[in-house]
């Protein structure tokens, strides 16, 4: 996958549900029982997976050597679709593949935690429906594309509020700067983790959080969005919960900057919080200690396409 200048190789194949419910592919977040219940009906509907997962592992020269090797023969397919050049390889012989990844161990969910949950659920219930289940049935296995975790980029997932909690922008100003320094910049997005871009009252603001207040031992606590909810949006602007609060929106992706003036220049939000994005790194840790990170916390590009790679159940 080709977006501008940066390009990603990953390895299409299928996953076993086992491997997920035993941690081995590993997440990072919450799923809501109504999408779960989606994504299950969609799969036993069709007979078959046709979204896969975007998964990371541990980066490792063997499977770029094998890469390198399948990808000096010509291309099966090479198009481009939504400014993302898509070129795929056919793998002749998959064993040294499978014999990598069985050494890495390890894989994590970057996108698609209802997909995962829903493959399991399904697969549970073909199990149910066959006495004569081996673990070895189609079923068992789900569709993933595994990439190095140094490959993936992960872009900033701002924040939005519609109002100040009855506060004016100069006393949010005055409140804000008991967390840290508060200065006016021309630079919105943050430098690192720690530190927002804070648009309120027409201007840009960037506030560091004191280091030494940050708990860096804690892999969720220590992210920026928890750092944000913990400080910011529940004690001064009175938002308990992001997932249900309608007064907060989320802005990610390409949209950036440029999104986030809008909606406070048109008086839609009160004052735009820009983000630092969540690091790769960060992801593991939260995995690896079996946390879960707040509410959209990451935005991957570009995207795996659905439909261009399907997994029958049978």
């Amino acid at each position: 996958m080709t977006s501008g200048r940066r390009s990603q190789v990953g390895i299409v194949g299928c996953l076993h549900v086992d491997d997920y419910a035993r941690n081995i592919v590993r997440k990072h977040e919450n799923t809501r029982k109504d999408k779960e219940d989606d994504r299950t009906r969609h799969i036993l509907t069709l007979n078959a997976q046709a979204e896969p997962l975007l998964l990371a592992h541990e980066p490792t020269p063997f499977i770029v050597q094998l890469n390198t090797k399948v990808m000096n023969q010509p291309p099966l397919y090479d198009f481009t679709a939504d400014e993302v050049r898509q070129r795929l390889w056919r793998v002749p012989d998959p064993a040294a593949y499978v014999d990598a990844f069985r050494r890495i161990g390890t894989a994590y969910i970057a996108d698609g935690h209802h997909r995962a949950a829903g493959a399991w659920r399904a697969a549970a219930e073909r199990r149910a429906a066959n006495p004569e289940h081996s673990g070895k049935e189609e079923y068992n296995w789900f569709l993933g594309v595994l990439f190095p975790s140094s490959s993936l980029r992960i872009l900033p997932y701002h924040r939005v509020v519609r109002d100040l909690n009855g506060l004016t922008p100069e006393s949010f100003l005055g409140r804000l700067a008991a967390l840290g320094k508060v200065s006016i910049s021309d630079a919105p997005a943050p430098k690192r983790p720690g530190s927002f871009g804070i648009l309120v009252g027409g201007h840009w603001y960037r506030l560091e959080l004191d280091r030494d207040s940050i708990d860096s031992q804690d892999p969720v606590r220590s992210l920026d969005a928890s750092l944000l909810q913990a400080r910011i949006l529940e004690p001064m602007l009175g938002i308990g919960d992001v997932r249900s609060d309608a007064r907060i929106a989320f802005v990610g992706g390409g949209k950036g900057i440029p999104e986030l003036e809008r909606l406070v220049a048109s008086g839609e939000m009160a004052v735009a919080f820009a983000m630092c994005p969540v690091s790769m790194d960060q992801l593991i840790k939260v995995a690896d200690a079996g946390g879960i990170m707040p509410p959209k916390s990451t935005w991957f590009e570009p995207k795996l396409r659905s439909g261009l790679f399907v997994h029958s159940l049978d």
